[in-house]
């Protein structure tokens, strides 16, 4: 797996850094060191997400300064977080305190974005299926609708013919310009699931007869797809959608679409610590290849998600066993399925790098060895990496696994009932000194954690299966013999 990654140990993996990217790096095995040294991580809990917070706020600035060094003075432009990338309520309510929204695409995220405080208002609902019930209840709050096909389009009918609502509703389309390198996360191939399909025989007229007879539906909303996909493409699915708003717009002979939803997609490059593509830079593609979309004439939704939160969350797992199988190298570790799912079952399109520590949390060095770093599940294909070059990992050692901030250690999938990490959000330097309240674990070296979600207990496990229901199948009459 990964043959292309670099895994020569930590740091910067013999890169060339500067700027923001070095102190990103710094800040990182700084918070590892730390995290061994408080005890953090150790043997009674060998698996910890951490989060630099510090590293959140300034994508959250990059996000905001690439847009308003573009947009025409006074344009409202609403940056949507896509909850689904780290559905955790402190950072939820760290991006809303940094000016950002939340994209949700489920009651569970709606309600993760309420309870971080999230205003109405700054909140856009995404989903292929959406029950009645939850678009009642966004209609009711005033949250941004985006229908994703005629049926829904003729339920939100029915609900507007009751009354009127203050949410902003639009249409998405797809505008099946076709996919990048992930063929999963690609939703404007000609068969996406997602969206009114712009190029089927008599898809596109409907769509613009959709919005002259409803004056009330005033955003247009697509999305290209997010990891994989090159930004020439994105910038093409942006430029289709921004066409068909000004036919729109032409044929009512007024300016009834007045928001574009060009939702999210950013990559993000985890060969390297090296933030590219950069929000400027996708800026630069989307002027070239929209020259009207920043002029002022509509108003502007993102829903980047991956691209704010991955390079600033790293897994931390110490080495439980150190082994050789068929004269290759084999280092056990606590991080595998559970939180790097997408990584252990398509490696080839999800590699991660995996950084060498010693027991102390430091930079490990020595000869590069060929050496597999396995998770805790039972199945063979559990690897976070296959023949990959690293100081000789021994029991007792921590191996980090960077740009895990989204998708990750936030995202668990349940195999062999192993428990969700820990995750605690930390500050360095200067910053530690805002750090104070409630959750924290200590200070050392300059570093402070907070706790942003407490590690799983077996107890929750046992609940969550079914421990209060233990009897339902073989107590009372349903449990006789017979």
């Amino acid at each position: 797996m990964g043959a292309d990654i670099d895994g020569t140990g930590a740091g910067m993996s013999g890169e060339d850094l500067a700027g923001g990217d070095a102190a990103r790096v710094a800040r990182r095995d700084e918070a590892v060191r730390a995290a061994v040294r408080q005890g953090l991580l150790g043997p009674g809990t060998p698996l910890v997400g951490l989060l630099d917070v510090r590293g959140v706020r300034e994508s959250a600035a990059a996000l905001r300064a690439a847009f308003e060094a573009a947009v025409a003075p006074g344009t409202p432009v609403l940056h949507a977080f896509a909850v689904k990338a780290t559905p955790l309520v402190p950072v939820l309510r760290l991006l809303c305190a940094e000016g950002l929204g939340a994209e949700v695409a489920s009651p569970g995220e709606l309600a993760l974005a309420r309870a971080a405080g999230v205003p109405p208002d700054r909140t856009v609902l995404d989903s292929p299926a959406k029950t009645v019930a939850e678009l009642r209840e966004a209609l009711a709050l005033g949250i941004a609708v985006n229908a994703d096909n005629p049926r829904e389009l003729a339920r939100l009918d029915a609900l507007l013919a009751g009354g009127p609502s203050a949410s902003p509703l639009g249409l998405r389309v797809n505008p099946q310009i076709g996919g990048g390198s992930i063929e999963a996360l690609s939703t404007a191939t000609a068969t996406s699931k997602f969206g009114v399909a712009l190029r089927d025989e008599g898809a596109r007229e409907w769509v613009v007869r959709a919005y002259l007879d409803r004056p009330w539906l005033t955003r247009l909303h697509a999305h290209t797809g997010s990891q994989g996909i090159p930004l020439p493409l994105l910038a093409r699915g942006v430029a289709e959608t921004y066409a068909l708003a000004e036919e729109i717009n032409g044929r009512a002979g007024r300016r009834q679409i007045d928001t574009l939803d060009i939702g999210g997609g950013l990559p993000v490059d985890f060969a390297s610590d090296v933030t590219a593509p950069t929000y400027g830079e996708y800026v630069r593609v989307l002027r070239e290849a929209v020259p009207g979309l920043f002029g002022g004439g509509y108003g502007l939704v993102t829903e980047f998600g991956r691209s704010l939160l991955a390079r600033h969350g790293t897994l931390v797992a110490r080495v439980e066993y150190a082994k050789s199988a068929g004269g290759r190298r084999v280092a056990v570790t606590h991080a595998g399925v559970q939180v790097a799912t997408r990584t252990v079952y398509a490696p080839q399109a999800w590699p991660l790098r995996v950084l060498a520590y010693d027991g102390e949390g430091r930079p490990k060095e020595g000869p590069a060895v060929v050496q597999d770093v396995a998770g805790p599940a039972c199945f063979a294909g559990d690897l976070l990496a296959e023949g990959r070059e690293l100081p000789l990992l021994e029991e007792g050692d921590v191996v980090a696994v960077p740009d895990t901030g989204a998708y990750y250690f936030a995202l668990h999938y349940g195999y062999n009932s192993l428990a969700r990490p820990g995750v605690y959000g930390f500050f360095t330097g200067a910053a530690t000194g805002g750090a104070g309240g409630e959750g924290g674990t200590g200070e050392a070296d300059g570093v402070r954690f907070v706790v942003v979600r407490e590690g799983q207990s077996v107890e929750e496990i046992v609940r969550e299966g079914g421990g209060a229901w233990g009897d339902a199948l073989t107590g009372g009459e349903w449990g006789e013999r017979r």
